[in-house]
């Protein structure tokens, strides 16, 4: 979309604003299986024809008046491609507007959920790393996981599920409504996003929104708004040891339990949807009328 918004405010003479979400070479590597790997490690990689999907992304990009990145992870990427810094800044995905919840424990007997409970939402593919956190709660005996999402690794997943003996204990919903989810982190003890890169996750500011602690892999965006002993724990990627560690000291540590929850809402007040659309607006108005 980035290189047609390019011919076609081009070709009609009228400025470009660009939101960069990825790099959708590295998207389609990936989706493509031509590629396993990380965003910093692809930057390294490719032939003739990613050199030439490259060449064509940026020379787009560069065509933009100004460029919004969701993570300053994703906007120091972006300006390794060649683009200016002074045109591209930092613009976080918005927190929610949470609607009227019951309480959670109403919330917890709606889900079934009972004894210590994490829930992950997400796409169920290479990047989340799904397998990881599987792995890791096989040492985690006395926790449960309920996973939301669908995708292309679910069956696999299941099957993993079963042959590590967690049955019982981890159950696949598929895929469900945003509100659904964000009451199942309402529901929930803490969320688990095990990913092995990320670039600036909604289901983070969603489940810190409603009061939910964030335990992440420090990929990414993903340090920019989960702070390690704040408002959640951070572990590194593809180590299910240390998932594990940190899953047990969340859950052993009561005190800790009730800080990191208690600090989760007002960790993101500063990503409210005022705020986040204001700066979009007025960043349009400045294209126009330049």
């Amino acid at each position: 979309m980035i290189r047609r918004a390019a011919i076609g405010t081009g070709l009609a003479r009228r400025p470009l604003v660009v939101k960069l979400v990825s790099d959708e070479v590295f998207e389609r590597a990936t989706r493509s299986g031509r590629y396993v790997g990380t965003l910093d490690s692809f930057q390294e990689t490719g032939g003739a024809r990613t050199r030439f999907l490259r060449a064509t992304r940026t020379a787009a990009l560069k065509r933009a008046r100004h460029v919004f990145c969701p993570s300053a992870y994703l906007r120091d990427v972006s300006v390794r491609w060649g683009l200016d810094r002074g045109l591209v800044s930092v613009l976080p995905n918005p927190a929610p507007s949470v609607p009227p919840m019951p309480s959670r424990e109403a919330l917890r007997r709606e889900f079934g959920l009972e004894g210590d409970t994490l829930v992950f939402a997400g796409r169920l593919g290479p990047q989340k790393a799904v397998a990881v956190l599987l792995d890791a709660l096989v040492e985690a005996d006395r926790v449960h996981l309920v996973v939301a999402g669908d995708g292309p690794e679910q069956r696999a997943l299941e099957r993993q599920s079963a042959t590590l003996g967690l049955d019982g204990r981890v159950r696949f919903l598929g895929r469900v409504p945003r509100e659904t989810v964000l009451r199942l982190f309402r529901a929930a003890d803490a969320s688990v996003l095990p990913s092995r890169w990320e670039n600036f996750p909604h289901t983070v500011v969603e489940a810190l929104a409603v009061g939910c602690p964030v335990i992440a892999t420090a990929v990414g965006g993903v340090p920019e708004v989960v702070r390690d002993g704040d408002n959640g724990l951070l572990v590194p990627p593809n180590d299910s040891e240390a998932l594990s560690a940190a899953i047990a000291r969340f859950f052993t540590d009561t005190r800790l339990r009730e800080r990191l929850a208690a600090a989760a809402p007002a960790s993101v007040t500063d990503y409210s949807e005022q705020a986040v659309f204001g700066t979009i607006e007025a960043e349009l108005a400045k294209a126009a009328s330049g």
